[in-house]
């Protein structure tokens, strides 16, 4: 991913920027994480409407690369614009020098709770469907991603990973629940090697874990993309594992480098017969989280109610869906606080003359499976 950075970071000081159109803005930002200032950018586009809730895209950058170059690199921007979601670019840290996610590698930032966090913090600002956040990235950021779907279930509806893998150390991780999948891999990727190593595992074998996972047929739908570019080196080959709600899609880059599928930044061999971050948004498109919980059809009749909202001192959570719930709060750096519960049943009553004004979250909960998410203001 080196040669990658030093390659992209040239074509962006002598373009100017001027890769392709958008029509949104892009905020520099960073939010408190354990204690730590965690930096990021977010991409906005102008069809945002805060009256509409919108899907959140975590874009995660590769090993020693940043957002900014992962920005234009694996460029969701033109699809933001017409999809109208917003995308998140974390950065990773660099406690050895290189900056990267901490993805079960060793030393570094807990990025788990840092996804976390910046989930719940751009939800204050924006409004975000919290059925529909997903995560993808390029090498180093599709492992986070892998390591995101096996440990935090309740938040990513779907992940796609490029040119990333699952490390041998925590491939046995299984997540609560099926997880829609995507994997774009080259043959000849000489940084993640798809046959894997004594770090990464092999590509097939990832495949297949998710395909068993998912409860997908065995047998995949095969369909060669067609070669609208004959001189780029490479072709692919698109394999679909249907027969559950959760699909596993993989894109076998025949010949294909440690390289992004259609980029505009054109990097040792890099397949231009399909884009990747179009066929990522087409897949996540498809899913929710709810489609993964376990609450039934039936149950799924109507939100919980929060009021007053704006509150004083006391606020009222209604549950009209008869069914057993329980709820946590949480303030805007993640961590969860505890008003006094004054009457839990049909109508549940919360003393909050504790806690400090602000934003807080409140998490529904139904058999310890996360169901819903609210925002209030404590006045």
């Amino acid at each position: 991913m080196l040669t990658i950075k030093k390659s992209i970071l040239s074509l962006l000081i002598f373009t100017g920027f001027f890769v392709t159109a958008q029509n949104g803005i892009t905020i520099s930002d960073s939010i408190l994480s354990n204690n730590i200032y965690r930096k990021y950018r977010i991409y906005i586009p102008n069809s945002y409407n805060s009256s509409q809730a919108v899907p959140l895209l975590f874009n995660l950058h590769g090993y020693t690369s940043n957002a900014l170059q992962q920005q234009y690199y694996g460029d969701f921007m033109p699809i933001a614009d017409t999809a109208k979601f917003i995308m998140v670019l974390p950065e990773g840290t660099a406690p050895l020098g290189n900056q990267y996610f901490n993805a079960g590698f060793g030393p570094g930032a807990n990025d788990l709770l840092f996804m976390t966090d910046l989930i719940d913090s751009i939800s204050l600002n924006y409004n975000i469907n919290q059925n529909r956040i997903y995560s993808c990235g390029m090498s180093n950021g599709g492992i986070m991603s892998y390591y995101l779907a096996c440990n935090i279930t309740n938040r990513f509806a779907a992940i796609a990973s490029v040119t990333g893998s699952m490390l041998k150390n925590w491939f046995v991780l299984t997540p609560t629940r099926a997880v829609p999948v995507m994997h774009i891999h080259g043959t000849n990727d000489g940084t993640v090697p798809y046959a894997g190593d004594a770090t990464f595992a092999p590509v097939d074998s990832i495949v297949k874990k998710w395909r068993v996972h998912n409860q997908c047929l065995p047998t995949p739908t095969i369909t060669n993309v067609p070669n609208i570019n004959t001189t780029d080196g490479a072709t692919a080959t698109h394999y679909l594992y249907s027969g559950s709600n959760a699909d596993v899609e993989f894109y076998k880059i025949n010949n294909g480098a440690h390289t992004w599928p259609g980029a505009n930044f054109v990097i040792n061999v890099t397949c231009q017969d399909f884009n990747a971050s179009y066929e990522i948004w087409r897949f996540f498109s498809k899913y929710e989280l709810s489609m993964f919980t376990n609450i039934s059809n039936e149950d799924k009749v109507n939100e919980f109610q929060l009021f007053p909202n704006p509150a004083n001192n006391e606020l009222y959570i209604l549950n009209t869906e008869f069914i057993s719930s329980t709820y946590k709060f949480y303030n805007v750096l993640g961590k969860e606080v505890s008003p006094l519960l004054l009457y839990n049943g049909f109508e549940s009553k919360y003393d909050l003359s504790e806690l400090n004004s602000g934003f807080y979250f409140v998490y529904r909960y139904h058999n310890n499976t996360l169901i819903d998410c609210k925002k209030i203001i404590k006045n």
